[in-house]
């Protein structure tokens, strides 16, 4: 049986991730300081022999130095402590060993193959071998040559034992300090990783008392202009959305109530007066009549509501190819016969076939609300104009009227849900100020935009900015 394992919180794995990542750096500074050092000792350790050599070639075989001269007693007069531990040996051309250090690790010295090439090439060798006794030696073969002649062959040798001691001490010394390091590195890690993440046990704490019930509250900026500063603002700005938001689903609510209420007490006032006393077939007939009215408002406004809740979701219907053109025509025969009885002139300006991928049915719906809302704010003798044309990438399908136009500061929440302006808010003329917000919601679900233009003297112009069929011929 597997048991569940808690997640590590990201103060460990942050000193998870400092102890690891400083215990890779040791790790490889460790090794490039070994390898350092051994590079060093081996390089002063073959300075040493060369300099043994080069002492030797110049003294003991050099043309004035005299037959009886011993060669160790001079070198060890010459070298001192320099001489200590070394063995050397002198060999003809040919490789026969000649004199000698009185050391019988001098008779170890080998002359290998690649030592003979080299010495045929004029160059010196270094070499580490294992001796007969087992004792890892350092040697230097190096050809003596006279007036251009090779006259003598010197190898001098050196224990590295002293060498490999100096490195052992420093892995010693290397196991000792590691475990220290990482468990320093552990306790810092821990100790930085707490501080740099007391701010967030800060800010999750001050989130954690904001409730739905008061958005107002905001976590305070410590000044610093860091991460944490940036992550404090950006939940600062989550809040201020959030509470707009709230705000205007509150706002929504209480206007969906309103609205709701108002056709129900209209409703219920004429059932309850029908009631009261007997009446003739006529008067229950206008009241069951005005009935209807109410229950037909009542119906059309919760088919709004539902489409502009879905609309705002996400529209759930299938998504095709289709060319606007067609709904443009189609919305304005519709718009001729809504505007039969106000004397406005609805046409088309221009159409321009382009094609996007959109719900067909939605989109319709989105342009019809745009018309007739067109159409319900243009005075008699006006006239409303649909036009569809295209650049490069989006297809644009306007609704231009001859309005009073829209102040400024209407503009900004035309769109709102249940915002009707103060020359049209009478149930009769101003519907349920649903139209522009379904049409909006629809746009915005197909991935396009919905812009207003009211320049200052009347006339107000609706675009719609939709992106293009991918493929579509330019």
């Amino acid at each position: 049986m597997r048991w569940p394992t808690a997640p590590l919180s990201i103060r460990t794995r942050l000193t998870l991730w400092y102890t690891g990542v400083l215990l890779a750096t040791l790790l490889v500074i460790s090794v490039l300081s070994y390898s350092l050092l051994r590079h060093s000792l081996v390089v002063d350790l073959d300075e040493s022999l060369l300099a043994a050599a080069q002492v030797i070639s110049d003294t003991t075989l050099g043309p004035q130095t005299p037959a009886s001269v011993d060669p160790e007693r001079l070198l060890r007069e010459l070298l001192g402590s320099e001489f200590y531990d070394k063995v050397f040996r002198l060999l003809d051309p040919q490789g026969n060993p000649g004199v000698q250090s009185r050391s019988r690790a001098a008779d170890a010295l080998p002359l290998s193959l690649e030592a003979r090439h080299e010495i045929l090439r004029r160059r010196r060798t270094f070499e580490t071998i294992r001796a007969s006794s087992g004792e890892m030696l350092r040697v230097l073969t190096m050809p003596v040559v006279r007036d251009g002649q090779l006259t003598h062959i010197v190898q001098v040798g050196m224990p590295i034992a002293r060498m490999e001691r100096t490195l052992l001490r420093f892995t010693d010394a290397l196991l000792l300090l590691l475990p220290a390091a990482v468990v320093l590195a552990m306790t810092g890690g821990a100790m930085i990783a707490r501080t740099a993440l007391r701010p967030v046990d800060e800010i999750s704490g001050i989130a954690r008392r904001i409730t739905a019930e008061d958005l107002t509250q905001r976590i305070p900026e410590r000044g610093t202009h860091d991460e944490l500063d940036r992550l404090t603002a950006t939940l600062n700005a989550m809040l201020t959305r959030l509470d707009a938001a709230f705000a205007q689903l509150r706002r929504f609510a209480a206007d969906a109530a309103h609205e709701l209420r108002t056709p129900l007490t209209a409703l219920r006032g004429g059932l309850e007066v029908a009631l009261r006393n007997r009446r003739p077939a006529d008067e229950y007939e206008r009241v069951l009549a005005s009935s209807l009215e109410e229950v037909e408002r009542l119906v059309r406004l919760a088919e709004d509501l539902l489409l502009l809740s879905r609309a705002t979701a996400g529209l759930e219907g299938a998504r095709s190819t289709l060319d606007l053109e067609p709904i443009v025509m189609e919305v304005s025969e519709i718009g001729v016969r809504l505007a039969q009885k106000t004397g406005v002139t609805v046409r088309v300006k221009a159409a321009t076939p382009v094609t996007v991928t959109a719900n067909a049915s939605a989109l319709r719906r989105a342009v019809l609300n745009l018309v007739e809302n067109a159409v319900k704010y243009t005075p008699p003798q006006g006239s409303v104009e649909i036009f569809l044309t295209h650049d490069d990438d989006w297809a644009l399908l306007g609704v231009t009227d001859t309005g009073p136009g829209i102040d400024t500061a209407d503009a900004a929440r035309i769109f709102e849900p249940f915002v009707r302006l103060d020359t049209a808010r009478t149930r009769e003329t101003g519907g349920t100020g649903l139209g522009l917000a379904i049409a909006q919601a629809i746009v915005l679900a197909h991935g396009g935009t919905i812009v207003l233009d009211s320049p200052p003297g009347g006339g107000s112009t609706f675009t719609i900015r939709l992106p293009r069929t991918p493929g579509e011929p330019r």
